[in-house]
């Protein structure tokens, strides 16, 4: 069923513009999509004005020549929701809700049935149209489950911690000192931020024993020997946003040996953070 009546123009053409300016990616509203790694949530969540939780209650197929922007194979639906519960944010969005999503076809182009089911939305208000809602990508609405919810509430709660990680957006200086001793030495990395605070990882070497580093953000040492755990939002921070090599001339170690050590330590960093997946372009 297609939205073609007048009033369903005149109420989200507004909408639809504001949703086609959006990256067209895929959406995770079923189908053949694969599960939304840590750092799909991670990044959806830290974007979002507001998540909620809600039931979808009608889906109604928006004609293709007014949905500009789509991927092969997918269409575009105006979805009404009950609310469930908001997991996130401080704007009221009353019991029921209205956005637009992107949603996979199957071979028959049908999309995934979703009347009566759960699904977690990342979103924001649109200024003027109360009840209404803009998903902040195309890939913005999940199914919901057990599990997701958990792992969902979880990021939430890190991003709102008081010592929450600031976001990194690149490395600023980084220096090898060498120790006393032979095989001793430390590599400091200082990392920049979006809202300017202090971060940095530490590459401790001591003689007979295994390379140790942390990481820190703020003023505090870091905790070398205790680096992030995957699928935390410190390892997010680190594992998704440092560069693959430092910018040129942030290397400031004074010999080139020392130099060189920086460099590798660096590297060592990387490796032990493992790449970040993602599943969601």
């Amino acid at each position: 069923m297609h939205v073609n009546s007048s009033h369903l123009r005149a109420s989200f053409a507004g909408a639809i513009l504001l949703f086609s300016a959006l990256p067209a990616n895929a959406q995770s509203g079923g189908g053949n999509v694969s599960e939304p790694t840590y750092a799909d949530v991670a990044q959806l969540a830290d974007s979002a004005a507001l998540v909620a939780l809600v039931t979808v209650q009608k889906m109604l197929r928006v004609e293709d020549e007014r949905a500009p922007g789509r991927q092969p194979g997918h269409g575009r639906f105006y979805v009404e929701a009950r609310t469930k519960s908001l997991l996130s944010g401080n704007a009221p969005i009353g019991e029921s809700v209205r956005y637009l999503v992107d949603l996979p076809l199957d071979d028959r182009g049908r999309p995934p049935r979703l009347k009566k089911q759960d699904v977690m939305l990342f979103a924001r208000t649109v200024a003027g149209r109360p009840g209404e809602l803009q998903l902040v990508t195309p890939t913005a609405q999940h199914p919901w489950t057990p599990a997701r919810e958990e792992r969902l509430r979880g990021i939430l709660k890190a991003l709102v911690s008081p010592d929450a990680p600031a976001k990194v957006t690149g490395v600023r200086e980084l220096l090898y000192v060498p120790g006393n001793l032979a095989g001793q030495g430390e590599t400091q990395i200082f990392l920049t931020t979006a809202d300017g605070s202090a971060a940095s990882i530490t590459v401790r070497h001591q003689p007979g024993a295994p390379v140790a580093w942390g990481a820190s953000f703020s003023e505090l040492v870091a905790d070398v020997g205790h680096p992030p755990q995957p699928d935390t939002l410190e390892w997010y921070r680190l594992a998704c946003f440092l560069p693959n090599v430092p910018p040129p001339g942030a290397n400031v170690s004074e010999a080139r040996a020392a130099r060189q050590q920086a460099d590798a330590d660096y590297r060592m960093v990387l490796g032990d953070l493992g790449p970040c997946p993602r599943n969601l372009s």
